[in-house]
């Protein structure tokens, strides 16, 4: 431990409970490891505060001795964001076991959640006051609140409800100097200035530590339909997707994948299936609900759209689940997408966005310009057609070492990408954030006037640099002194 740190716990020590603090390091080594295993830290001390007050002093105390805490929710982050550095000088400031929700609003639409509250227990407890918190992504039972807060996660139901950001209607957070910042009251109407709850919406833990956040409900879903279409070209999905816009605002997922991530779930997870019979180039999952019980059933509504779109040539097969298992085993194929593609060998994994009409055309050229450019591999793209969300992966050539592709090749190929979507007017990161994956892209790609606005924030908030160090933004340029 540094001598910082050892002051840390002369101060922390007689003030909270041994719960609190970790300091053995088999306790501690699991949390050091990003879940992808591709970033590795090590933290000599792991906090885990079970209040507000708690965090309050950790922050308070790391703040005048000057240690840099990483705040870790369900360390579920694609991007390397809830890893502590190399250098052992952070320490790691969990929220798992602020885990209450304080509050559900049924009749208000409103629950109030701690930042470790898992994603699937809020879901639960929201169905359990007939209402339902609407967002979803595959690692819904172990992503927490905070992070996903602190992300501004989004998930399949964007299309319809937007990102975290749009669901989240007041914050609560402990800022740098360990005072309280108590932003819950979810007003409709608030002019008092910056508004510091979308600040701190999507900052990855660097201005401050989400401890609750005010959570807008929707009504629970009366019934639902799923159904699984096979079609040519990204062309044709975007044209259903549009078909199903102009009939009504039911549609809450649209997912398109390629045949061969369809291939790879069918070759890598078990139990899987193929839902249509016969070869398609790319496959739609669509789902459409309804809240309303006295409404017609959506699969009556999913039924006409896709009978229209397959007289029109539109579509060329396609089935509507006809139960909830039958359901759930389309989604189950979804989620295993990436489950599926690592198990095929190693990848540069890109989570992009390109404005939603170049979507079609970006999947089509991008991964040809990528095959072209680096002979061997093998480009595709998946995702969340009506928001422009594209998670587009570079496979290895067959038979590469991962971990020496990974380091030696996988940046040349990410630096290719990422100036592709540029060039398409998109963004390096559509859902998973910055961390320390994107962060010398975000500095490389950006306009000076951008990064010079985020320093500024990030010196304002977080003087001392504590928050989650070499994440998101860097107080200097790579490689510049300050």
């Amino acid at each position: 431990m540094t001598p910082q740190q050892l002051r840390l716990l002369d101060t922390l020590v007689p003030a909270l409970p041994s719960r609190a603090i970790l300091t053995d390091r088999s306790v501690i080594a699991p949390w050091e490891t990003d879940w992808r295993d591709r970033w590795h830290g090590v933290a000599p001390i792991l906090f885990e505060p079970g209040t507000v007050m708690e965090i309050q002093a950790i922050v308070a105390a790391a703040a005048r001795e000057g240690v840099p805490l990483v705040p870790q929710g369900g360390n579920t982050s694609m991007v390397g964001g809830a890893t502590p550095p190399a250098s052992g000088e952070a320490v790691i400031l969990s929220l798992r076991r602020l885990n209450r929700i304080r509050s559900i609003d049924g009749d208000g639409g409103l629950a109030v959640a701690e930042a470790g509250v898992i994603l699937a227990d809020l879901h639960d407890a929201a169905a359990s006051h007939a209402r339902r918190f609407p967002l979803t992504l595959g690692s819904r039972g172990s992503a927490t609140i905070g992070g996903l807060v602190s992300t501004n996660a989004g998930g399949t139901q964007v299309l319809r409800w937007g990102t975290m950001r749009g669901l989240v209607a007041g914050v609560e957070a402990v800022l740098a100097d360990g005072s309280l910042y108590e932003g819950l009251a979810a007003l409709k109407k608030d002019n008092r200035g910056y508004d510091l709850n979308q600040l701190l919406i999507g900052a990855e833990g660097t201005l401050g530590i989400i401890t609750a956040a005010t959570l807008r409900l929707a009504p629970a879903i009366q019934a639902r339909a799923v159904a699984w279409i096979g079609l040519a070209t990204p062309d044709a999905a975007m044209r259903l997707l549009r078909r199903f816009e102009a009939a009504g605002n039911a549609v809450e997922s649209f997912e398109l994948l390629p045949a061969e991530s369809l291939h790879a779930v069918l070759t890598h997870i078990p139990g899987t299936r193929p839902p249509l019979a016969g070869v398609h180039p790319w496959h739609v999952l669509v789902e459409a609900v309804t809240s309303d019980p006295a409404a017609p059933p959506p699969a009556a509504f999913v039924e006409e759209v896709l009978g229209a779109a397959m007289a029109d040539g539109i579509v060329t097969d396609a089935t509507v689940a006809a139960n909830e298992a039958q359901a759930e085993a389309f989604w189950r194929i979804r989620d295993s997408i990436s489950d599926a593609e690592r198990a095929t060998g190693p990848a540069a994994q890109h989570d992009i966005s390109v404005p939603v009409e170049a979507m079609p055309r970006f999947l089509i050229e991008a991964a040809a310009a990528c095959d072209a450019r680096f002979p061997g591999t093998r480009a595709s793209g998946f995702g969340h057609l009506g928001d422009g969300n594209v998670h587009f992966h570079v496979r290895a050539p067959a038979g590469a070492d991962r971990r020496r592709w990974l380091a030696e090749e996988a940046p040349a190929v990410t630096r290719f990408v990422d100036d592709l979507v540029v060039a398409a007017g998109g963004s390096i990161s559509a859902e998973h954030g910055i961390g320390q994956m994107k962060l010398h892209e975000l500095e490389r790609l950006s306009p000076p006037p951008r990064m010079a606005a985020l320093r500024a924030i990030k010196r304002a908030l977080d003087p001392a640099g504590i928050f989650n160090p070499g994440k998101l933004v860097t107080l200097a340029p790579s490689g510049a002194g300050e």
